[in-house]
């Protein structure tokens, strides 16, 4: 089966970019859950979170200040210090 991994940034060029390997299991892994700010994203990520911990995995939230821009550093940078997946949520 193909996957088509489809990156939400604007950019003009896509640069190539090789998915990770999925991991064998999620059970002990720590899976980092951010919510962009944007409506009804933690309806989503609440549920997220209660499958994912049944699986065996630690969750940890996360949430941008605001869906306009970026995370800041500091933010992006505490989630790839404490992590080993991120699952980064859009809803409306």
């Amino acid at each position: 089966m193909t996957r088509i991994l489809l990156d939400p940034t604007g950019e003009r060029s896509v640069p190539h970019r090789e998915p990770l390997p999925r991991p064998a299991s999620l059970h002990g892994q720590v899976i980092g859950l951010l919510d962009i700010s944007k409506p009804r994203g933690d309806v989503f990520l609440n549920r997220l979170e209660e499958l994912l911990t049944g699986a065996g995995a630690v969750v940890r939230r996360y949430r941008k200040p605001t869906f306009t821009k970026p995370a800041p550093v500091d933010l992006r940078h505490e989630i790839a210090t404490q992590c080993t997946l991120v699952i980064e949520a859009l809803a409306d």
